[in-house]
């Protein structure tokens, strides 16, 4: 699967933030993690110089390099990044290196500046105007990325493409929540078309302010009809379905089944979550889902083809796929975000700490401490 099919956890879409950079002399740096590709008008020119639709700095004039932090909208497992020098032609940097870090919470521009990073992709040559492509061979959860730009010079864009593996307690917290949504870990994993419109924008946070943010597919000529499955954060029970057709006023689907299926209890079968029902263009619908089995996956067709703005799938994790999310959590962390996890939600310190962090990855949630299993847990 080429990485640029997951989805960018760091787009300002998704709640990615530039926090910090060295120099934007030229062009802010804001600019790396805007959705859409850059764009450029050979005529602007502004008091800085040339107008450029990315981060630039300033030509150095001592040794060193230039460094960009984002915190990744999403956290979850980096499988590749894009340093996209588009536009940039002569004043591309030669070089970059990308490193990740782990830290939960809000940390400031201090507190990151002196963490301890972890190399993604090593000093690597870049082409200008162009996607420079590099794939990440990474098991570990990451929550910020720092892209080094040696010297200096010109990005348009950073995309971080990754699975999105939120953190349990935070969706413990939530109970009720969206299941399909990229931010607590749904992920889009086959459709049928997508030539107007990512099907990743179905699952995108907030509602779509144009046809242009959600999934339109072309023109069918057959008698078949277009879909696309959703891998839920885990196994849940899905109670309110929302399908929301806004925006699509001449292009809305007709028609649209939604089915589900649990992958761990070795059923392929796809069973009916809501039976074939009729959309009105331009509206959210919600349907109640009062019967539905526990589901991995959802799959979507639409009849007989067209476009959503969204697809809300609200229910709660099951216990099993609780269990999972959390051996995958915590199998994904960095040693010292492990560590303090065990210590601080566990009360496990010393050698039966260390003991747990050398045996990883665990392969059964049963090998966890009840407190990172059960939520609500008490420690002893």
């Amino acid at each position: 699967m080429d990485f640029r099919r997951y989805p960018d956890l760091a787009v300002r879409t998704l709640g990615g933030s530039v926090r910090w950079a060295t120099d934007e002399a030229f062009a802010e740096r804001e600019n790396l993690i805007k959705p859409g590709p850059a764009v450029f008008d050979p005529a602007a020119f502004g008091h800085k110089g040339k107008v450029y639709d990315g981060w630039e700095t300033r030509r150095r004039r001592v040794a060193g390099h230039d460094e960009a932090v984002v915190r990744l909208g999403v956290p979850g497992l980096v499988r590749g990044v894009v340093v996209d020098t588009a536009w940039f032609k002569g004043n591309f940097p030669p070089q970059a290196s990308v490193e990740g870090l782990n830290l939960d919470g809000d940390p400031g521009v201090d507190e990151l500046r002196a963490a301890t990073w972890e190399p993604l992709v090593p000093v690597v040559d870049l082409k200008g105007d162009a996607e420079n492509a590099f794939a990440v061979d990474s098991d570990r959860r990451w929550t910020h990325v720092r892209l080094t730009i040696h010297p200096d010079g010109g990005v348009a864009r950073l995309r971080v493409h990754g699975e999105p593996l939120p953190d349990p307690r935070v969706l413990d917290a939530l109970g009720t929540l969206d299941l399909a949504a990229t931010e607590h870990g749904g992920l889009v994993v086959g459709c049928s078309d997508m030539f107007y419109g990512s099907p990743s924008n179905l699952i995108a946070p907030g509602l779509a302010r144009s046809m242009g943010e959600g999934w339109e597919t072309a023109r069918r000529r057959d008698d078949g009809n277009d879909w696309v499955v959703v891998q839920l954060a885990e196994a849940g029970v899905v109670r309110v379905a929302e399908i929301d057709t806004s925006y699509f006023l001449g292009n809305a689907p007709g028609v649209v089944l939604l089915r589900g299926r649990d992958e761990h209890a070795g059923d392929d079968d796809w069973l009916d979550l809501l039976a074939r029902t009729p959309l009105q263009p331009d509206t959210r619908h919600r349907f109640l889902l009062p019967a539905a089995p526990t589901v991995t996956q959802v799959r979507l067709d639409i009849f007989p083809d067209g476009g959503l703005s969204r697809l809300r799938l609200v229910g709660s994790l099951a216990r099993p796929g609780r269990e999972r999310l959390g051996l995958r959590w915590f199998n994904a962390l960095p040693a010292g975000a492990a560590r303090r996890v065990l210590r601080e939600d566990a009360g496990l310190t010393g050698p039966d700490a260390e003991a747990l962090l050398a045996a990883r990855p665990l392969r059964v949630a049963a090998d966890l401490p009840t407190a990172l299993r059960v939520p609500g847990a008490a420690v002893p």
